[in-house]
């Protein structure tokens, strides 16, 4: 069965069964009437959800099966849709006046009467049709015979045209016009493929081909193998055929003589006179059912190269002798699939062009991969293609590592048993590596027995063992086991997929001293468990630009070429191409030998670029790539795919926040609870498991962030397969430049790109606007795309968009299904409406970065609400308003002004960029943030008024930032609200320190707290009341004067982030000491005269700081040294400095060298002017045993 249908149809399925099971919904169905139906359309989807199952585990490819898959993931959108407009209803209706009541009830009855027929008769369609198995026990009609036997016989012909075909092109392959031994090898999974009825059987007999040969022989190896056997066996065969032909055609027995006397030699003296008798002969041999490539060895010594052009063909169920037998020279070698219906694949060199123009047109080209119904057989025809394609970057940007691995095996102090891991996204060249360090020169002779095998899909042990056993194996032991003990072995394990397929082959491989397993794959934790040493584990990241130009352009030009000075018309289009690959080895090899081929124009690679998406569908020489990436995504567990499938909505080379994608699919339902979890923490891990799956890739590995990365990016190709995927199942369409209208029935997620200029009836028109599930806008903003028709609209995303006003906000009301809002960015939002009290649903409410410094008081009703982030206004924006205020005589004047002359109003506001900014905009934004910040003196709030009755939002797990300073009353409401993990506060004064303190040793579940007030009291003391801060505080945020550090700071030993800022603390020493015997800090920063003194000075003292990895020093005046401890900081990771404007003494730095965990210095590049202070810290880095680099960074970046 087609996965994405499949996955996409269970994740669906089993949110709106989740939902239809919950309280909520068994309410509802009650107060309405309605719990009969209800009850039978929670059975239905249970039901359906176990046929899914039941078609996953068949993995059928019947196309009625999967409409039918696509018809359950529909009735399950519309039974959640349903379900939820019903919560809703049920929420906001006016239930005084009976009227409207018995209208509301008459509806749901009408449309939960309608739904059921709708799961009704989808559930009856997989029984009326026999879709799955298991669903019915009736047989099928005749007439269902029938039409299968017709459909037999068409197919039947059909094979043998197809057959006939192959055998041609088999012969033409044998006789390709070349002197030299040319060996063919053949893999199939099995027996009929590769035996008497074989494609390669009827090539053999062709009487066109034994006229072209003066021997022939078909030998079926038989274990064990014996060599004097073998040989006897080909002469009596040979001599048999040479008296057919002598009695046929009456022709010279001498040749048959010389044979009968070889049956008579002894066993010392056959090979070489087999051998003295094929030198005057030309032959053809086939092996049939090799199975190691000891056995190959032992053979081709008996086969000379006698420029006779003659042929040996090999046929063997194992896929890595079929390609090792053909040489080590695998930089020519080809393999093509020569029947479609039949598992069967040739693998050989590549032939000259002269070779190539005497044969027939296609004889030996590389023939694109037919359409293979086993997944067994997919997998392998991807394996193969990569390692064929990736041959060519085997010397190309991965000789460290190869060097690296390669003298760890051979270390004679590291003589024990070994597992390295390599891993790493499709195409990265895992696999290549790996082969590489195999056959290397430098450690064959080091082991008594090697093996190379792929683990195939599905996987099944029994058939690896086999496999390894052959290849293994001694002449008189068929079990691996004691085939290894007391064996030097060395294995590379290719492709494994999960643990326990490395659970079920590793109990049968000894942990013999100095043998060692290679093991590739696409997972981290795959890794980690495979190699306990975190010494041996290796990533494969992608290629460097200079390690990707240049095999880009070896691969297009057959040499390293300089662009720059012979293709100078194609430096930019190859940047586009590179930029698209990323570096990607099987991209840049596959798409470099494309266009190879191709003209070499700027225009041809253009074109390329700009329609790669469909030369990736349609283009045979580029679908390798495709193959290769899906099967990545094909791997991914269902709730994983559709959160991948997610990420299409993005645009290309989009940075995506971490907590911005969580948080959006928290609001989508991708995940359902998890006893001792949160939702949240659930899709987290759903995040950090598509990074080690390398689906997402990490564009900014955060010092500070706990997750240790705060967001993603998603590499071109892979997007690729997002888009293509989630427009197959109506998932994602993108308004852009040039789209089309959508034909694909509903959409569930609306992107709308910067570079669309539709108009509002275009907008309407492209796709159903009622059934779209979220709405994320990137780049300037129309009032038209909040539109009447998105009842259902869960997602408004605005984050960043251009343009959007208060006005353009005032119907936002009537989207009564939203749960996410976001208007980060948004600095010419001021005020949000009141109509926001109708969004019953909202979970997350993202106003930071706007100019809005007050929420409205029907705030309050949205009871569901739990995360509201707002405050991070613009750096510097208030304190550039100050003095354009001021100048204004009276700021009722300034209020006249903004209402009369709107454009001279949004210049004192700085924003007179905003083209839709009118008057009443400017109206509001004077009233509703300027005019409070004159009164209050020209402060930066820095955070939001909330209105009393804060407390009533008891699902609140995140409020950041509030200002407190306009009364204690919210610190009363902020106290209840037990359930929060992460605050923040600003406005912080004497007169409210004690309900703060109050407040905060309430709060026993909060996890992260952010502290801010401004002035030169500051926060002194105004937290000394806090006598017992939450034992669960992990974060800690203080910004404004403290003086000294407080108490209670010493007793936080779950605390692992701490940032001080303005702090002014002058007691260097005693504050040092507290932190150092911090048990679990892992981050400190310590920002912009956080210390203060004439001279201030840092000394790591012994054993301090165990746990610390993470140390940044930023703009701290009068920083004379920081000194480093033996035995200080001894996971310490990374040092970031940047001394301000005065340049850094020279020795401000001692001790570097006692750092046994740090890997980076980061220098602002400033700092670097000063060289003697520069090369000092090398001198101390270069003493350090761990070898930490020196890095320069932009304060600007």
């Amino acid at each position: 069965m087609e996965a994405t249908a499949i996955s996409i149809g269970k994740s669906v399925l089993s949110g709106a069964l989740n939902y239809a099971q919950s309280a909520v919904a068994e309410e509802v169905a009650l107060q309405l009437g309605v719990q009969r139906d209800h009850s039978f359309i929670s059975d239905e989807l249970e039901m359906m959800r176990g046929f899914l199952m039941a078609a996953h585990d068949e993995r059928d490819d019947n196309m009625v099966v999967k409409i039918w898959v696509k018809q359950v993931r529909d009735v399950s959108y519309a039974v959640e849709d349903c379900l939820m407009d019903f919560v809703v209803r049920l929420e906001n209706q006016s239930w005084w006046c009976l009227s409207r009541k018995v209208l509301a009830r008459r509806y749901v009855a009408e449309q939960m009467k309608e739904l059921r027929a709708k799961v009704e008769e989808v559930s009856q369609r997989n029984q009326r049709y026999h879709l799955i198995k298991g669903s019915s026990s009736k047989p099928t009609s005749a007439v269902g015979q029938s039409t299968i036997s017709g459909a037999t016989m068409s197919a039947a012909d059909d094979a043998r045209l197809k057959r006939q075909k192959a055998k041609m092109d088999l012969v033409k392959l044998i006789n390709c016009n070349d002197d030299a031994l040319r060996v063919i090898a053949f893999w199939g999974t099995s027996s009929s493929d590769l035996g008497e009825t074989s494609i390669i059987k009827s090539a053999y007999e062709d009487p066109m081909i034994h006229k072209n040969f003066d021997c022939c022989a078909w030998i079926t190896l038989v274990y064990p193998f014996n060599q004097t056997d073998f040989i006897q066996s080909i002469v009596r065969q040979i001599y048999v055929n040479s008296l057919q032909e002598t009695g046929e055609e009456g022709k010279s027995a001498i040749g048959g003589q010389v044979l009968k006397m070889m049956a008579t030699v002894n066993k010392d003296g056959l090979a070489h006179e087999f051998e003295r008798y094929l030198n005057f002969k030309s032959y053809l041999i086939v092996l049939n059912g090799i199975r190691t490539i000891e056995e190959w060895d032992c053979i081709k010594s008996c086969f000379p190269d006698n420029k006779k052009g003659s042929r040996i063909i090999v046929s063997t169920e194992q896929v890595e002798v079929a390609s090792l037998c053909i040489g080590a020279d695998d930089e020519a070698l080809v393999h093509k699939k020569l029947f479609a219906d039949q598992s069967l694949y040739a693998f050989y060199k590549k032939v000259s062009q002269e070779e190539r123009n005497s044969e027939e047109k296609g004889s030996t080209s590389y023939v694109a991969p037919s359409v293979v119904n086993s997944s067994a057989h997919k997998n392998i025809l991807a394996r193969m293609e990569t390692m064929a394609t990736l041959e060519e970057s085997r010397l190309i940007g991965r000789g460290n590592e190869k060097e690296e691995i390669i003298k760890l095996i051979s270390n004679k102090d590291r003589q024990q048993f070994h597992v390295f891991s390599l891993w790493g996204m499709g195409g990265i060249g895992k696999t290549t590596l790996a082969r590489d360090i195999f056959q290397s020169q430098e450690i064959s002779s080091m082991f008594d027995k090697r093996a190379c095998v792929t683990v195939m899909r599905p996987f099944n042990s029994a058939t690896l063992l086999e496999s390894l056993t052959m290849q293994f194996r001694d002449r008189n032991e068929t079990d691996l086991t004691r085939c290894l003990e007391g064996k030097r072995y060395l294995l590379v394990l290719d492709d494994l997929w999960s643990i326990g397929e490395w659970d079920a082959i590793k109990k049968y491989l000894p942990e013999t001293a100095a043998s060692c397993i290679i093991v590739t794959t696409r997972e981290e934790n795959i890794a980690k468990h495979c190699s306990k040493d975190g010494i041996n584990i290796y990533k494969l990241n992608h290629l460097g630009p200079d390690d990707a130009r240049t095999l880009f352009t070896k691969k297009v030009f057959k040499e390293t070429v300089s662009l720059d000075e012979r293709y100078p018309e194609l430096v930019e289009p190859a940047k586009l191409i590179l930029k698209k690959c990323r570096g990607l080895p099987l991209a840049l090899v596959t798409i470099g030998g494309f266009l190879a081929n191709q003209p070499k124009t700027a225009f041809e690679w253009r074109k390329l670029n700009e329609h790669i998406s469909a030369e990736l569908e349609m283009n045979p020489e580029l679908e390798t790539i495709k193959a290769i990436l899906m099967k990545s995504y094909d791997g991914l567990p269902y709730y994983l795919k559709a959160c991948f499938l997610y990420l299409a909505i993005f645009p290309e080379d989009q940075k995506i926040a971490r907590r911005r994608l969580v948080r959006r699919w928290l609001a989508e339902g991708y995940s359902s609870e998890v006893r001792g979890k949160s939702l949240e923490e659930i899709l987290d891990g759903y995040f950090m498991e598509l990074i080690s799956r390398s689906m997402i890739l990490p564009s900014q590995r955060s010092m500070y962030s706990r997750k240790g990365i705060d967001s993603c990016h998603v590499h071109d190709l892979i997007r690729e397969i997002a888009i293509s995927k989630s427009m197959e199942e109506n998932l994602v369409f993108t308004l852009e430049e040039g789209c089309g209208l959508n034909n694909q029935g509903t959409v569930r997620h609306l992107a709308v790109s910067s570079n669309w200029k539709g108009d509002q009836c275009e907008f309407e028109n492209m796709v159903d606007l009622s059934c779209v599930r979220s709405l994320t806008v990137f780049g300037n903003w129309r009032p038209f795309y909040i539109s009447d028709k998105m009842r259902l609209l869960r997602v408004l995303d605005l984050e960043g968009d251009w343009d959007l006003v208060d006005h353009h906000l005032a119907h936002i009301g009537k989207l009564v299904h939203l749960r996410y809002l976001s208007l980060k960015g948004q600095y010419a939002i001021f005020h949000l409406p009141n109509s926001l009290g109708n969004l019953r649903q909202l979970q997350t409410l993202d106003i930071s970065g706007t100019s809005i410094t007050k929420l409205p008081r029907t705030m309050m009703k949205l009871v569901k609400m739990q995360r509201i982030l707002a405050g991070d206004m613009k750096n510097g924006y208030y304190d550039e308003l100050r003095w354009p205020l001021i100048r204004l005589p009276l700021y009722s004047a300034g209020c006249c002004v903004a209402c009369c002359a709107p454009g001279l109003g949004k210049k004192l506001l700085g924003i007179d960029d905003v083209a839709q900014f009118n008057r009443r905009d400017v109206c509001t934004a004077f009233y509703c943030s300027m005019l409070p910040y004159y009164v209050a003196g020209g402060r930066n709030p820095g955070g939001v008024e909330v209105p009393r009755g804060v407390w009533k939002l008891m699902a609140l797990d995140t409020l950041r930032t509030v200002d407190v300073s306009v009364g204690k009353a919210v610190l009363e409401d902020i106290k209840k609200l037990t359930r929060l993990r992460k605050l923040g506060v600003t406005g912080i004064n004497k007169r409210n320190s004690q309900e703060l303190c109050s407040a905060i040793a309430r709060l026993s579940s909060l996890e992260s707290l952010s502290l801010h007030s401004e002035g030169e009291t500051g926060l002194s003391g105004c937290l000394d009341g806090l006598s017992s801060p939450p034992e669960n505080l992990q974060s800690l945020k203080l910004r404004g004067t403290l003086v000294e550090l407080p108490e209670w700071i010493q007793g936080l030993k779950n605390l692992v982030k701490l940032k001080l800022e303005w702090s002014s603390i002058s007691e260097h020493d005693a504050a040092m000491q507290v932190l150092g015997n911090l048990p679990k800090l892992a981050t400190l920063r310590l920002l912009y005269d956080s210390f203060i003194g004439e001279e201030v000075s840092f000394i790591f003292c012994r054993e301090t700081f165990p746990s610390l990895k993470v140390l940044k020093l930023y703009c701290i005046r009068n920083l004379k040294s920081v000194g480093f401890e033996e035995g200080a900081a001894p996971k310490l990771e990374l040092l970031r400095h940047y001394n301000g404007w005065m340049s850094p003494s020279v020795g401000l730095f001692s001790g570097l060298q006692h750092l046994p965990s740090l890997k980076e210095f980061m220098l602002e590049e400033s700092n670097w002017r000063n060289t003697e202070f520069v090369e000092q810290l090398q001198g101390q880095l270069a003493e350090n045993d761990n070898k930490p680099v020196l890095k320069s960074w932009s304060r600007v970046s």
